[in-house]
């Protein structure tokens, strides 16, 4: 019992502090928020939660701020994510629905999350490596010069001008595209090597040089991790949380000029579409120790392609973000299925 109205106690300061950005005293608790318990108990379980480093005091004769530890306590016990309004979710909906392409979804889904947490919000490109082949086409450029376009499931289309140095004919080109898509189509990435390393040895012995190439471009396509990228919107919204930041915003903009640091918040490796709330100093990035990262995956199906989320002051409404970063997970990959 006296746990769980402790748990109140925090969770009201945090929503004051969340929303005016002042210390909170407990007689603003007792004015704001139907406790059920008098001004003295409140003040003797505020004097618990500071005592257990959930709360602190910034300077004598304050009310009290929530620490890192603070909010992670509050974002563990939030018992659920705030859902979206019926009218913000026609607006996702018709705002991402209008996308041509992955390009366009990348920015109109960036640039909603933005808008609709109002910090700064990333999505990380789907990664190859985490996809399949949908279509390989070659289109040849001239005598000795070949366009391979590789379309993944995820709708990434990649493309390589190839030099193969020997003339290639209509008839050779016809026959190649023929045996690689036999060979890869709806095949992991990452598959793709093991199944047309042995191509140019089913070719006659005057072709194998110009199916080589060919062969070496697809493959540096399907094994570079150069593809990883990341799009960002949002910036010029830490400029109204400027005080929340020690000293400067400085090293927050300046951690995510790095692509590197980027793909770190977004966890490269990680391929999970269960939210994560990464508070304060829990952030290894350095510059980034003032902040929060909200971060989840999207995918097609059950298949997490890539991640996105948000970045902004500890000092955030975290039920509210969670539930738009969610919710625009949850429509990039509605919109990447329907693609395929």
């Amino acid at each position: 019992m006296v746990e769980d109205r402790r748990l109140a106690v925090l969770r009201a300061i945090v929503e004051d502090y969340v929303a005016t950005h002042e210390p909170v005293g407990s007689r603003s608790l007792v004015e704001r928020h139907s406790l059920g318990v008098s001004p003295a108990t409140i003040r003797n379980d505020m004097a618990a939660l500071e005592e257990e480093g959930l709360i602190a005091q910034p300077h004598t004769s304050a009310g009290r701020v929530p620490t890192d530890q603070g909010y992670r306590v509050f974002v563990d016990r939030l018992s659920q994510v705030k859902p979206m309004s019926a009218a913000e979710r026609r607006a996702i909906g018709s705002f991402l629905d209008g996308a041509v392409d992955l390009d366009d979804v990348m920015q109109r889904s960036v640039r909603l999350l933005a808008q609709l947490t109002r910090q700064v919000a990333l999505i990380q490109y789907p990664s190859l490596t985490r996809s399949h082949v949908r279509h390989i086409e070659l289109v040849g450029l001239g005598p000795s010069r070949v366009l391979l376009v590789l379309i993944a499931d995820t709708g990434r289309v990649e493309q390589r001008v190839v030099e193969t140095g020997v003339a290639m004919t209509d008839d050779l080109l016809g026959r190649l595209r023929g045996r690689i898509l036999e060979r890869v189509t709806g095949q992991r990435l990452v598959d793709v090597a093991d199944r047309v390393s042995d191509l140019p040895e089913q070719f006659a012995s005057d072709e194998r040089p110009a199916v080589t190439a060919v062969v070496a471009s697809l493959l540096e396509t399907v094994v570079e991790r150069h593809e990883e990228r990341v799009m960002l919107a949002g910036t010029a919204n830490l400029a109204k949380f400027g005080e929340d930041f020690t000293g400067t915003v400085r090293p927050v903009l300046e951690a995510l000029e790095e692509q590197m640091v980027l793909l770190r918040l977004l966890g490269e490796s990680r391929t999970t579409d269960v939210l994560s709330v990464r508070i304060g100093h829990e952030n290894e990035v350095e510059g980034l120790s003032a902040t929060s990262v909200v971060t989840v995956g999207y995918g097609l199906g059950d298949d997490v392609v890539a991640q996105l989320g948000v970045v902004g002051p500890t000092r955030m409404d975290y039920p509210g973000t969670m539930g738009s970063v969610r919710a625009v997970a949850r429509y990039v990959g509605r919109i990447l299925t329907e693609q395929q």
